[in-house]
């Protein structure tokens, strides 16, 4: 009897209904011919939002022997990088794995580490310009990070490079954990600004309270997520999750199989959408572009 292959997933939060990469994964898994159980087992390890317990989890999903770990953003790639430079480690959310040092090149990975890179830093620019699109009118921009995550520096530098370019100042506001936005959303702009969500894990958890907060100031919120816009925010525009789930789950195939990480180069997002929410706007008293609204891959009313 074959053995049964045994995947851990690592995650800053795990479960299916809040984490949809997960999700995604198990779904693209499941199209392959993969079912939990039956011929293959799945340990789940999800730090409940708290960073600092995402070493031990990598420790435990090491010691465990899983054939394959499937690590969702920087913090969970970092410590799986850390605990192991044996098993196949499979990146299924990242931003700039090369200057993160998760891999050597995007063709030429080396070592254990492989997957998609979501291009987060390199999108700053655009979500900018649609601010500009969206609000001529604002010339302040908060950033909301989370400093703790190894990707945000890159995703700053971006946005603050893009900024200069369009005449808009920047406020970076620094949020380590959800006890800590309440008084990040004190420190915003009083003045007409609009809220810029950068790429994590925690935020993205948090993000019907940063909704809320924001709501109350008047503040339209920009995000890479579009479950950013359902949820209330203004734009969203980024990779398609779904797709990038559906791509990860093909690279826990061919390491099952047998292809090692080292030879499987890192993919970059091929589909994006853009998620505007023409509810929120009309709340805000926000009169959204023509133009704009023809270039939407969806529109939330």
């Amino acid at each position: 009897m074959a053995r049964t292959p045994r995947i851990g997933f690592l995650s800053l939060i795990w479960t299916r209904q809040t984490n949809p990469i997960l999700a995604g994964v198990l779904k693209g898994l499941g199209d392959l011919g993969y079912v939990e159980s039956r011929n293959m087992a799945i340990e789940y390890r999800g730090a409940e939002g708290r960073a600092e317990r995402l070493r031990a989890l990598a420790a435990d999903l090491v010691q465990l022997k899983v054939d394959v770990i499937v690590a969702i953003a920087a913090p969970a790639i970092q410590a799986a990088k850390d605990a192991t430079t044996t098993i196949p480690i499979v990146m299924a959310f990242s931003s700039d794995p090369v200057r993160s040092g998760f891999v050597a090149t995007l063709s030429r990975p080396g070592g254990n580490v492989t997957g998609l890179d979501v291009l987060t830093a390199d999108l700053s620019p655009k979500r900018l310009e649609l601010v500009k699109d969206a609000l001529p009118t604002v010339s302040r921009v908060a950033v909301l990070t989370n400093p703790g995550n190894s990707a945000s520096p890159q995703q700053v530098e971006g946005i603050q490079a893009a900024a200069r370019s369009l005449k808009l100042r920047v406020q970076v506001l620094e949020v380590r954990e959800p006890a800590q936005l309440t008084g990040a959303f004190s420190r915003m702009p009083p003045e007409r600004a609009a809220l810029i969500v950068l790429s994590d894990p925690m935020l993205f958890a948090e993000r019907r309270q940063i909704v809320t907060l924001a709501a109350k100031r008047r503040l339209p919120i920009v995000s890479d997520w579009k479950e950013m816009a359902e949820a209330g925010g203004l734009i969203a525009y980024g990779p398609n999750l779904d797709d990038l789930a559906r791509r990860a789950a093909t690279y826990v195939d061919k390491v099952l199989k047998g292809t090692r990480p080292a030879d499987l180069p890192v993919e970059q997002p091929t589909r994006f959408e853009l998620v505007i929410n023409l509810k929120t706007a009309k709340s805000l008293g926000l009169r959204m572009p023509q133009a704009l609204l023809l270039r939407a891959d969806r529109i939330i009313e």
